[in-house]
């Protein structure tokens, strides 16, 4: 496939709010027309708390003494939190993509429960990929899109958005799929109906399965074993029956289920359709091998055979999540966190063509910084999917998968020279086709005409990408979150609602904004 077929879409931001943004269309590499030079005047609206040239480490912040702390028995790896880059020392940013969102989901979990969540178990990317862009859909296999403002939170700062956005497939043109499904039915599945949720998220995806479809299912405890032989979807109350049938009890010994969940996976494997092994846990290893490491090492052949792996998790008594997004990442795969019956709706009903087609493989950006203009960067999250420079056109090194119709999104804090004017970066895009394993890149440039004059004017996509990146920012007890409280954010998610009345997803983020309030007093 010719990079030179793929469109790239410029999303100019300086439209009035609420308005549906129309986007600038050009070849992959181009240069965009100038339409007004702009004049950064941000308007603060919190300082920022340190100077420009104090130095912040990229070592994991210290907590304060509030902070909330996971649990022993609870599992989350701290990747720390992104410095500010000096530009002319690290003019290139890349990362692999992400469309996780199980972050997200484990924060509303124990907001609804009653306190913040551990700062360490934020991934900032996973809040901002929770949410719909608002980007315009696509033809082509991606668009990059880009907007940006002045932040509301510190003066002389800008925010730039940077958008991934896939092609989408009609669930009548999905390619048939063969699932297995591995079931972690140990004795810590019986606390908090995390069993019951595993079968009430695995019946919202049997239901949308087409005829050509074919389920597997594998159970473990202390020991794996095989439940169902792969059979046709469309034998939906068999498959339940044997689901169903499943009791919590024993030992898990995640290793073996997944050995031979991908034997099995491999026995009714489907040439040129979806092969993927969905697994579902709490993800708390204490019997074979336990370490995420080690497990992992025995996924890597069989990803390389093309069966991709989902990763499901529930509960949080008891919960690794580090060992959960570790196995979705080695395994092409995504991580999900499922905290009720209606995010198991929205992943395996809602999205299912998404979550299970995936249509790029190892896809890495790479934002090439202007140092004439940008004098700092900052990437917000993302950090454990951090992607050396010279490793962006190594195709050895692993990159980030994506599904039909993903969106992924960052997110990026600059410092602009006065008065600057041209080219802010260029973003540049790699993955490989899943089909023809072809590599394909694709570029586009970010001008300062292509940020608005104010915060305020931006469109509510836009504000919503902001508003959420501050809030994971100020749960992750991050060093930049500056003098926001979450009370401030509180109001400015109170306003966008005003303006989003009827989407949920906003009204929810509010709600749960409002609640973090609370707890933090």
């Amino acid at each position: 496939m010719n990079a030179k077929k793929f469109v790239v879409l410029l999303w100019v931001a300086l439209l009035v709010v609420g308005c549906a943004p129309k986007p600038t269309t050009v070849v992959a590499t181009y240069e965009v027309q100038k339409t007004q030079a702009v004049e950064f005047a941000p308007q603060p609206i919190y300082e920022r708390p340190q100077s420009a040239a104090e130095p912040i480490s990229r070592s994991v912040p210290q907590p304060t003494a509030a902070a909330v702390v996971a649990p022993r028995d609870v599992q989350f790896q701290d990747a720390g939190v992104n410095p500010y880059v000096d530009t002319y020392r690290d003019h290139l940013s890349t990362f692999a993509l992400d469309v996780d969102t199980a972050s997200y989901t484990v924060m509303r979990n124990y907001i609804t429960q009653g306190s913040l969540p551990p700062y360490e178990s934020v991934r900032v990317e996973e809040y901002i990929n929770y949410f719909a862009p608002g980007y315009e859909p696509t033809n082509d296999t991606f668009a990059i899109y880009a907007d940006g403002a002045p932040s509301p939170f510190t003066r002389g700062e800008i925010l730039l958005r940077i958008g991934i956005q896939g092609y989408d497939v009609p669930d009548r043109e999905r390619k048939p799929a063969a699932l297995t499904f591995v079931i972690d039915k140990s004795g810590s599945m019986s606390q908090d109906g995390r069993m019951q949720m595993v079968k009430d998220a695995l019946s919202a995806l049997v239901e949308g399965m087409g005829p050509e479809d074919t389920i597997a299912v594998v159970a473990y405890d202390t020991r794996a074993y095989t439940v169902l032989e792969p059979t046709r979807a469309t034998n939906y109350s068999e498959i339940m029956r044997v689901i169903n049938r499943l009791q919590p009890g024993g030992t898990t010994n995640v290793d073996e289920g997944l050995q031979l969940g991908y034997q099995l996976a491999m026995r009714g494997y489907m040439p040129g359709g979806i092969n993927r092994v969905v697994l579902c846990s709490d993800g708390v290893a204490n019997t074979g091998l336990v370490q995420p490491e080690q497990i992992l090492a025995q996924v890597q052949g069989y990803v390389d055979e093309g069966i991709t792996l989902t990763t499901i998790g529930v509960g949080m008594g008891n919960y690794n999540d580090e060992l959960l997004e570790k196995l979705a990442d080695r395994g092409d795969g995504v991580y999900f966190y499922v905290d009720s019956n209606e995010e198991a709706r929205r992943v395996f009903v809602d999205n299912l063509t998404s979550t299970l087609q995936v249509i790029a493989l190892d896809a890495k950006v790479q934002v090439d910084f202007n140092p004439e203009l940008v004098e700092e960067y900052r990437l917000v999250g993302y950090e454990n999917r951090a992607v050396a420079d010279q490793d962006f056109r190594n195709d050895a090194v692993d990159g980030g998968e994506l599904g039909a119709g993903h969106t992924a999104t960052a997110l990026y804090v600059l410092r602009l020279v006065p008065n600057a004017e041209g080219r802010i970066a260029t973003v540049q895009l790699r993955w490989q086709d899943p089909d023809t394993y072809e590599v394909v890149e694709i570029n586009g440039n970010v001008n300062t005409w292509n940020l608005a004059k104010d915060f305020y004017s931006t469109d509510v996509y836009f504000q919503r990408t902001v508003i959420v990146a501050q809030f994971a920012e100020l749960l992750r007890q991050s060093p930049y979150a500056g003098r926001t409280s979450f009370a401030d954010l509180s109001e400015m998610a109170d306003d966008l609602c005003r303006q989003m009345p009827r989407d949920q997803d906003t009204q929810e983020l509010a709600d749960l904004i409002a609640r973090a309030a609370r707890l933090s007093r």
